[in-house]
């Protein structure tokens, strides 16, 4: 049955359904909503929701419940994802699944509280610190929110390791149809490394302070092959109109739905140009990228953040295209025709340049 929900309404009750029984947060806009409907389905399911004094303490809360065993999550946005970065790193190195969700805000410092694309590096780049990696989901409408939060618990226990979600302030205070019909709670993976207390047993240890350089490096060794295995399963991402087109819009989350719309504008009036959207923000779609690139000589880089993607963008290339960039910082958000019109003008300059290129080998 279809109902009419906000992104952080609909991810909260996506959470319940896919098994999530512990929730750890701390208020902070555009978030609040998620919390205030965990506070309310989880005590009304008897289940565990605790907002904490910090988010410090919610992310260490989530490690005690996922080091016993439980399925946990908490969420937050850009000042509290980024005190919960220690905790995040404590996460990956003692090989503990959980889901943390980002509804990122402007920023950087207190910003405000509009939506924004500015975290793409912190959620990237691990955040915290040593050597580690979280898978990064990045949904593009409410439908989308509700069905990457069973996947992403699934990916968490299936990799033992947190798992990122990245919205935005746009996502998650919109409405829009949500149908909860096709949404299958994950399977309970087998979890022998839990501390469910040691009676008739030997006793087990989570930690990640290793003293023995060997052994830590032998770790470090473990989770980068772990991340391999990320990187070479889990990559996702989808195409519009891209199998006929010139020049390739290469945009994700809510930024992709605003390049949509400024495709099909593009589309009416005879420009050959499509979309790759990343819905992995790591692992990123690099194949993809360097696949098109055998056809596709121009990729536009639209985000609403002054330039973080397209650094992966301009990666995955390797100086086999051109790469161009247009972004909007500060929580603005551009419509489509702006960005219709801006990606015309690279569109029309980029053919001028082809037929000079073309002239000079005459």
């Amino acid at each position: 049955m279809r109902q009419l929900m906000s992104g952080n309404a609909a991810l909260g009750e996506a959470a319940v359904l896919s098994g999530c029984t512990h929730y750890f947060g701390y208020p902070i806009t555009p978030q609040n909503e998620l919390t205030e409907y965990m506070a309310k389905r989880m005590g009304e399911l008897g289940l565990c929701f605790i907002q904490s004094e910090s988010e410090i303490a919610a992310i260490n809360m989530v490690l005690g419940a996922a080091a016993a065993g439980a399925r946990a999550m908490t969420s937050s946005s850009g000042p509290g994802i980024s005190l919960k970065q220690e905790g995040i790193s404590y996460l990956a190195a003692d090989e503990l699944p959980a889901v943390i969700v980002n509804v990122a805000r402007g920023g950087p410092g207190m910003g405000n509280i509009s939506a924004s694309q500015s975290d793409y590096f912190q959620s990237t780049r691990g955040g915290g610190h040593g050597d580690y990696k979280t898978i990064v989901l990045a949904p593009a409408s409410v439908q989308e929110l509700t069905e990457v939060v069973p996947l992403a618990f699934d990916l968490a226990d299936k990799y033992r390791n947190p798992l990122l979600i990245l919205g935005d302030g746009m996502l998650g205070q919109m409405m829009e149809p949500v149908d909860f019909d096709g949404l299958a709670r994950p399977a309970d993976y087998d979890k022998p490394y839990i501390l469910t207390g040691a009676k008739d047993r030997p006793a087990r240890t989570i930690h990640s302070l290793i003293f023995d350089t060997k052994l830590q490096e032998e770790h470090n060794w473990k989770l980068f092959r772990k991340f391999q295995l990320m990187e070479q399963n889990e990559v996702r991402y989808e195409t519009y109109l891209a199998d006929d087109a010139e020049m390739v819009v290469v945009a994700y989350g809510m930024g992709a739905r605003i390049a949509k719309g400024a495709i099909r504008r593009l589309r009416e009036e005879g420009l050959k140009v499509g979309l790759l959207r990343p819905v992995t923000l790591w692992p990123f779609p690099a194949k993809a990228l360097r696949e098109m690139a055998k056809t596709v000589r121009d990729f536009f880089v639209f985000e609403m953040s002054a330039g973080q993607m397209v650094d992966d963008v301009k990666l995955a290339l390797e100086g086999e295209a051109h790469v161009h960039f247009y972004g909007r910082p500060g929580g603005v958000i551009p419509m489509p025709v702006e960005l219709s019109r801006i990606v015309a003008r690279h569109y029309y300059q980029a053919r001028s340049r082809d037929s000079a290129a073309k002239e000079e080998k005459r």
